[in-house]
């Protein structure tokens, strides 16, 4: 039986939650050689959490290339810095698999990011706003969804950090980790119900 959830949440109730963070391990890759660790690493899982961060533009007609790929699983997760690293083979390599599930949320923008990057067609993704209706959640964003299922909040204070940084802050870290993390445990908690 599909247990019933709240079909939307105010902003004035998301106000009033507690914020969520993450807690487990954030490891930073900043080189191939790591890439190809962490990748190695990743391939034992059945399923992750992903996500990406572009460093935001504010003058018209400026854009940039993605910045950040987060990847987590239940008590870690990777930070790809691709600003310095672009997307290596192995990443490429994950990113085509069809053998581990790629959690995302609005994957679209994600997938032209990485387009501006590499012709790899990503492979094994499945994006929340197109799935989380069926159980009876009418919203759309992260944080919103997350509030619907375990009652915190995420904070979006980082969102519009520059993500280029030639040194990501501790709060840029957390952030960044706990979307991609997020992504993972939404899919899980409602798929326990199942």
């Amino acid at each position: 039986m599909i247990e019933p959830y709240a079909h939307t949440i105010s902003k004035d109730e998301i106000a009033a939650l507690e914020v969520e963070e993450f807690s487990g391990r954030i490891i930073l890759i900043t080189n191939e050689s790591d890439c190809d660790k962490a990748v190695g690493y990743l391939q034992h899982f059945d399923m992750v959490g992903f996500d990406t961060e572009t460093r935001p533009s504010f003058r018209k007609g400026q854009r940039y290339m993605i910045s950040l790929m987060q990847i987590s699983t239940e008590d870690a997760c990777f930070l790809f810095r691709l600003n310095t690293i672009g997307i290596p083979p192995s990443l490429e390599n994950f990113l085509k698999s069809e053998d581990i599930l790629k959690i995302g949320l609005s994957l679209r923008d994600d997938f032209g990011a990485i387009r501006k990057r590499t012709t790899v067609t990503p492979m094994r993704f499945l994006d929340l706003q197109n799935y989380v209706g069926q159980f009876g959640i009418e919203e759309a964003s992260l944080q919103k969804i997350y509030a619907i299922l375990f009652g915190k909040k995420i904070s979006k204070g980082q969102r519009l950090t520059n993500w280029d940084a030639e040194i990501l802050t501790e709060p840029q870290q957390k952030y960044a980790a706990l979307d991609a993390w997020a992504c993972l445990k939404i899919y899980k908690k409602l798929n326990s119900v199942r």
